[in-house]
């Protein structure tokens, strides 16, 4: 072969290159000068790991250049699908980016990765390995314990929205599993925050036993969702799991989920983050800061590592199929999966932030920027995902098709999700009409009516199936709670729920109305355009705020712990500390505390639509009144499985049969709104409600095939009263629940030794058709027979 006309589509750069017979040697440099200005070859660079031999002749000097054996082989390869796939014998990598210049694939040993080198570079020719704006090579070789990135260069200009670097290493946005330290926690090399990451190459290993799993498919009105923090579930020594704070932990403790009566878990941030982000020193506790919630995602493909039982090890599959256990797992349970996913922004922040992805491969895509190159910030966190770009959104798309189709999730809750309705930074007339039009009609991050990417999603054959919620606000003041585009598949957070829920309760005047459209499913939100009730999931407390324990606790945030001089986290919680502030309190207090936290959740079971338990509320978990513990690896964010099978196993108790009895009720999970056909409204009197501003007081009964009727009240006055109960000829009203009353009567399940006795106690009351509440309580009443009508 000549191997100055030898054509390869890509150049492998050489680990080391013999410069000392290159220099003083024209012939030498002159080879090197025609063969690197050739055409490449199928075979590779023919300057890969050369071996150079140069022998002294009688009046010049010659070369001979002889070729081994190659690590790697490269071809052309193909620019679809996106990231790196395996395929006849080898790997097809490929990635967009639209205004770099150059892209050199970096593949790195796990070895090589701990000591900061690379392993092997793959120069990708722009005439050959580039389709439009996809850089794209195949590659045969060895790969055992191989990683791989890309380097990129272009333009480094802020102002134009370029911050391209030939010497940083980015990660493929498309990587199924991104590689760098291997314990939660645990500072990298030289106590590096931010290590060199890479990406995992697949092989043809890369295989899961599925048992035949199939999607649960729940009907949307029935779920009860469980808000669920991976590392806090079971990281507490108490757990007594032997993989604490990972995915196996939870398939641990799954069967205490079911027993909750839980159909549903939502895993708070599981894709790939830096915990370490925030990493500083606590003088307040003593300990350190970390990114322990996880909105600050690196990549979206891949499964968060360090909650794996196994790290790095096996470069990340074995992180992939522990997750996939977990959803196999909770699905033989009954149990679905949903993903918090976090497409409002990115860990690398705005231009002070490190570039590990998005912003080395193409930040003038991925965000949304100003004219002038800055970042909008409508997260809050310091950049904003472009989502509406044309090559984001198919990104968004592609991402999520990923997670319901090869690791079996079943739906999302898309956090900051108004984001997702704001008009990308490159939005024109003709990439909204095809056309140019007169005048700018929209600006960056103006609100779409209809958003491509919400389009996109809603009518994609694959993501129609699964259960989509939207956190209907952004960081940038657009609140869309009942107003966010559904295409009559996407649920949302009610924070309105939540609002007047715990104003009622705690016995503000003026929300007696208010708290009745909630117990409805809030008609008033989602009735209009043809919504039903399980578009609202209806929540008291979630991650983000008071724990359900520190909402009856505390009426101001206690944050101090943060570090931030209480600057940090919600000023208005609508809480009430029951008369005194903190844990410490009278025994009344606490009484009180315990009726309203019954109060809470039993208004969450019987409103139509879908509720949601925050982790840790079922035996009142306390966090000390921080209402923003998104830093804190410890006990604060840690579920004590001591204290729900300690004093706390009480209130656990009323929440399972709450639920419980909320799944056995026809009429508690409608497919519509409730008619006076089924419901009727009530005062202290039948028939008689009072709406008025000083109500505090509201009660219905409720038509239900399995149970009869019930009847719900609430007093949430500082007075008890007496409730005259609607007639039913042939009946009498029975009490189920009386949250005024200790435990075990606070519920009388049908296997309670003294449930005749408790029942018997009301009889000259009920006998009247009567019925005692005291001050800040709540009761469910069902019909029996009367024995002498």
């Amino acid at each position: 072969m000549d191997l100055t006309h030898s054509t390869v589509p890509c150049l492998l750069k050489p680990k080391l290159t013999p410069k000392p017979l290159l220099e003083g040697n024209p012939s030498m440099r002159r080879i090197m000068r025609d063969v690197s200005n050739s055409k490449p070859s199928a075979f590779g660079n023919v300057f890969t790991n050369l071996v150079v031999k140069a022998r002294k002749e009688t009046d010049f000097e010659t070369a001979v250049i002889e070729k081994p054996k190659q690590r790697f082989k490269v071809s052309q390869g193909d620019p679809t699908p996106y990231g790196a796939t395996f395929r006849d014998g080898g790997v097809n990598f490929c990635i967009f980016s639209s205004n770099a210049v150059s892209a050199t694939l970096c593949l790195i040993t796990l070895s090589d990765l701990q000591e900061g080198r690379v392993t092997e570079e793959i120069f990708l020719d722009p005439f050959i390995n580039r389709s439009g704006d996809v850089w794209h090579v195949f590659v045969k070789g060895d790969f055992k314990d191989m990683l791989y990135g890309y380097k990129f260069d272009g333009k480094f200009s802020p102002e134009q929205g370029h911050y391209y670097d030939s010497s940083k290493i980015v990660l493929d946005p498309y990587a199924k599993a991104v590689i760098s330290r291997g314990q939660f926690g645990v500072l990298g090399p030289d106590d590096n925050c931010w290590p060199q990451m890479a990406c995992m190459v697949p092989n043809s290993e890369d295989e899961f036993d599925w048992e035949g799993d199939l999607p649960l498919k729940h009907p949307r009105r029935d779920l009860v969702i469980y808000e669920i923090h991976v590392r806090g579930f079971t990281r507490h020594e108490s757990s007594r799991t032997e993989f604490p704070g990972t995915y196996l932990g939870v398939v641990e403790k799954l069967d205490h989920l079911k027993d909750l009566g839980v159909n549903c878990i939502e895993l708070m941030p599981c894709h790939e983050f830096n915990e370490l982000e925030y990493f500083s020193y606590n003088s307040f506790l003593g300990d350190y800061k970390v990114n322990f919630w996880g909105y600050s995602t690196v990549n979206y493909f891949s499964p968060m590592i360090r909650y794996s039982s196994n790290g790095t090890h096996n470069c990340g599959r074995d992180a992939i199929n522990e997750f996939k256990l977990l959803v196999k797992e909770a699905h033989k349970r009954g149990i679905e999966v949903f993903m918090d996913v976090v497409f409002n922004h990115t860990a690398e922040g705005n231009e002070k932030g490190p570039s590990l992805s998005f912003r080395g491969v193409d930040n003038s895509v991925y965000y949304m920027l100003a004219p002038k190159g800055e970042f909008y910030n409508y997260s809050g966190c310091g950049n904003t995902f472009n989502c509406n770009h044309p090559v984001v959104r198919q990104f968004i798309v592609d991402c999520l098709r990923y997670w319901v189709t090869e690791m079996h999730v079943d739906g999302f809750r898309f956090d900051l999700a108004s984001i997702m309705t704001r008009g990308s930074c490159l939005w024109d007339a003709v990439n909204v009409y095809g056309i140019p039009v007169e005048g700018d009609l929209l600006t960056t991050g103006s609100p779409l009516s209809s958003p491509p990417l919400i389009s996109m999603i809603s009518n994609d054959p694959v993501l129609r199936g699964v259960k989509l919620i939207a956190e209907a606000w952004d960081a940038g003041g657009l609140y869309q709670v009942g107003m966010f585009p559904r295409w009559g598949i996407w649920s949302e957070w009610n924070g309105k729920y939540r609002d007047i829920v715990r104003q009622f309760i705690k016995g503000t005047d003026g929300f007696s109305g208010a708290f009745a459209e909630c117990l409805c499913g809030s008609p008033n939100l989602y009735q209009d355009g043809g919504g039903k009730p399980w578009n609202s999931v209806n929540f008291i407390c979630a991650h983000d705020g008071f724990s359900l324990a520190d909402l009856v606790t505390y009426n101001h945030k206690h944050n101090l712990a943060n570090g931030e001089n209480n600057n940090d986290g919600e000023i208005h919680n609508n809480s009430w500390n029951c008369g005194q502030e903190g844990e410490f309190a009278d025994i009344a207090v606490k009484k009180l505390r315990k009726r309203q936290m019954r109060n809470f959740f039993l208004c969450l079971m019987v409103s139509q639509g879908v509720p949601m338990i925050y982790m840790g509320d079922e035996y009142g978990h306390a966090k000390g009144g921080n209402n923003n513990t998104y830093c804190h690896d410890n006990y604060i964010n840690y579920f004590r499985w001591d204290k729900k099978e300690g004093l706390s196993s009480d209130f656990f108790r009323f929440c399972q049969l709450m639920t419980k009895f909320r799944h056995e009720c026809e009429s508690l999970g409608l497919d519509d709104f409730p008619t006076a056909e089924r419901l009727q409204w009530h005062g202290y009197a039948p028939g008689m409600p009072d709406w008025s501003d000083a109500s505090r007081f509201v009660a219905f009964t409720l038509i239900d095939s399995v149970k009869g009727e019930i009847y719900v009240a609430f007093n949430t006055s500082h007075l008890a009263v007496t409730v005259a109960l609607p007639e039913r000829p042939g009946y009498r009203w029975e009490p189920l629940v009386d949250t005024s009353k200790s435990a075990p009567f606070d519920f009388l399940s049908s296997d309670l030794p003294e449930r005749e006795t408790a029942i018997k106690q009301y009889s000259h009351f009920l006998d009247s058709n009567l019925y005692p509440m005291l001050s800040y309580s709540s009761i469910i009443l069902l019909l029996s027979p009367h024995e002498n009508p």
